[in-house]
This record gives C-alpha cells, sequence and structure tokens, in this order.
C-alpha cells in the first residue's frame, strides 16, 4: 500500500495530490508533504487547499492547531502559487500578521479575499475601502467592518454588495432596516431575515 512517506520519497506527485484531496489526512502528513515539495507549485496549492478544505468559516475552532497556523504562515510567504496565498487569505484561521502581510498582495484577488476574512482587523479594512472594486465589495459582508463604512456601502449599486451587507449581522440594526425597502426583491428578503434571527 502506498504511503505518504513512500509518496515523498518516490516524489510521486500523483499520490501525493491524491492524498491532499483528503481533508481527514494527518496534519503532519500535510506538513511533510508541503515540507518535501515548498518549490512545487501544484503541491504547495495542494496543500493550501487541504488546509481551506479543513476549515469552516461557520465553525472557526474546526481543525485548528499550531501547525496548520505554521503551514499558513509559511504559504503566505512562499511565492511559487498565487492560488496558495489566495486559500490561505480566506481561511479563518490565518493569523492577524498574516492577513495584514496579504493585504499588500499584488494580486487584487488575494486582497479581497482578505478584506472577506472574519479575522482581518478593522484597520485593514479601512485601507481596502479606497482599493480596487473587487476588493471593496468583500467588506460589505465582514463582521469587522466599521459601521461608518457600511453605511456608505447601503447604496452601492452592486446588488451582490447590498445583499452581503444584507446578510452581515454584525452590521447595525440601523443599517438593515435601511435595505428593508432595497429596490432589489431579494436584499430586502435578507434584510428581513437578518432583522428576525436579531429578534
Amino acid at each position: 500500500m502506498n504511503t505518504v512517506l513512500t509518496a515523498i520519497e518516490h516524489a510521486d506527485t500523483l499520490a501525493l495530490i491524491e492524498f491532499l484531496e483528503d481533508k481527514t489526512l494527518p496534519i503532519e502528513q500535510v506538513r511533510a508533504i508541503y515540507d518535501a515539495f515548498s518549490d512545487d507549485k501544484q503541491l504547495v496549492g495542494q496543500v493550501a487547499m487541504n488546509l481551506s478544505l479543513r476549515t469552516s468559516v461557520y465553525n472557526r475552532d474546526q481543525e485548528y492547531s499550531q501547525m496548520m497556523v505554521e503551514l499558513l504562515i509559511d504559504i503566505a510567504k512562499n511565492p511559487v502559487d498565487m492560488g496558495a496565498r489566495w486559500a490561505v487569505a480566506k481561511n479563518p484561521h490565518t493569523p492577524v500578521e498574516v492577513l495584514r502581510f496579504l493585504a499588500n498582495d499584488p494580486i487584487n484577488l488575494v486582497r479581497a479575499l482578505v478584506a472577506t476574512n472574519p479575522s482581518t482587523p478593522s484597520d485593514v479594512l479601512e485601507k481596502f475601502f479606497s482599493d480596487e472594486k473587487i476588493v471593496r465589495d468583500g467588506l460589505s459582508g465582514n463582521p469587522n467592518t466599521p459601521p461608518k463604512l457600511l453605511k456608505i456601502l447601503v447604496d452601492d449599486s452592486d446588488k451582490m454588495v447590498r445583499m452581503r451587507l444584507a446578510e452581515n449581522t454584525a452590521a447595525p440594526k440601523e443599517i438593515i432596516t435601511v435595505l428593508l425597502s432595497d429596490s432589489d426583491y431579494d436584499v430586502t428578503k435578507a434584510a428581513h431575515a437578518n432583522l428576525e434571527g436579531r429578534a
């Protein structure tokens, strides 16, 4: 039977990718693959995806470990794959200092995912407000976005921005109340559901 160790020894990329597709693969084995192939774009990307698969935005404690955090830190600084940084930017276990680092990433999609990450501090989110639209759009659903910015996003021309804002359970009640009379039915429906959830 092929083991992770054997696949590492034989540099069997296909087998390693298959192992990494399993989110129950022990984190120590994920680390071993990363350490052996940190210059391989494909495998670094697969390690990042494995970390994404094992985490949940709904249960932020799920799968948390110091080893995972260390891997996220290493991948964020690894220049071989933008897709890997993308996965780190959205991971709820990514440390704040790494999110601050990725907030300056040259790739707008990486910054956009930092903008949606609930661990991103509000001072970083404030800076994103003057970034490109794709980055700014992520602010509306983030529970850490300062209310003064959410007030401006209420009038955004993009329905999806207003939709994420209507679903943002951390947004002040008065902002959600404004969206009850939005021109789009889906936005008003989300705003109603948000307010009902608070009752």
